[in-house]
Formats: C-alpha cells, sequence, structure tokens
C-alpha cells in the first residue's frame, strides 16, 4: 500500500474491488454532471477484469477518488454500459475509463497518485502503451501525462 502526504492529509491508495462500487457511485454523483454515469453493473464488470490496474484514494475522511482502469486490445475500447467484459489474454494497452476525486478529496495529489499507480501495475503486467477518452473538459489533466 502506498501512502502519499500532501497538504498534511495522509493518501492511501489500494486495488479497487467490487465492494468499493458503492464509494465509486457516491463519488460519480458528486463529479458527473455533464455526462450520464454509466450503469453500476457495466462499472462492476470492468472493475472485476482490471486485475490490480484499478485503484481507490482514502484519507481519513474515507474513500475519497477512485480510478478505474482495464488491459485491452487496442484500439478495440470496452464497451459502454455493457454487463460483460471480459480482460482479453494479450492485452497492450491499459485503457483509462474513469477517474474522479471527490470534493473533499480535490487538492491532494489523489488522481495523479492512481494514475501513476495505474500505469505502474499495466506495465508490471507487459502492457506497454495506454490511452482514454477525455470528457468534462479534463484535457489539462490528462497532458501532464503525455496524453
Amino acid at each position: 500500500m502506498n501512502i502519499r502526504e500532501n497538504r498534511t492529509l495522509k493518501i492511501r491508495l489500494r486495488v479497487l474491488k467490487a465492494e468499493d462500487l458503492v464509494d465509486v457511485l457516491r463519488i460519480q454523483g458528486e463529479c458527473y454532471t455533464d455526462i450520464e454515469p454509466e450503469s453500476p453493473d457495466s462499472l462492476r464488470e470492468k472493475i472485476l477484469a482490471s486485475s490490480g490496474t484499478s485503484f481507490i484514494g482514502k484519507s481519513v475522511e474515507g474513500v475519497i477518488g477512485y480510478l478505474i482502469s482495464v488491459p485491452i486490445v487496442y484500439p478495440q475500447l470496452p464497451p459502454l454500459n455493457s454487463s460483460v467484459f471480459t480482460r482479453p489474454a494479450h492485452a497492450d494497452t491499459l485503457y483509462i475509463h474513469d477517474v474522479a476525486v471527490s470534493r473533499c478529496g480535490r487538492g491532494t495529489g489523489v488522481a495523479q497518485a492512481m494514475v501513476r499507480e495505474s500505469m505502474k501495475a499495466a506495465k508490471d503486467q507487459g502492457v506497454s502503451q495506454a490511452c482514454l477518452v477525455a470528457s468534462q473538459y479534463s484535457h489539462h489533466f490528462w497532458e501532464q501525462f503525455g496524453f
């Protein structure tokens, strides 16, 4: 488990699990104003298929952010709102599907820490590149990672 210090707030990252879906949905409700969030069933399938590349960030206040990413064979992105997703056997790309941080977690660096951990986990699994679709004006955030 990684511990990050920022603004005197201890942030702990751990692999996202299906039972964390309640927190994912809560944070989605706070963050997604311009798009309709994906269905819980679809998110659960992606979490289960992520094989250690999806994370949550926790502080003393509880879960403050999450990142869902899945290894894929590029350019075959996982379908939205599909209740079925299986990780391909020969994945070559990490698809960063969703990153969101609650209001109380903003400015802590938790999003950047989760992205770095996800990319590291994917690299450790032999996945050599990453892709994403930026939404809600997030392109500036992603530029810091070379997207």
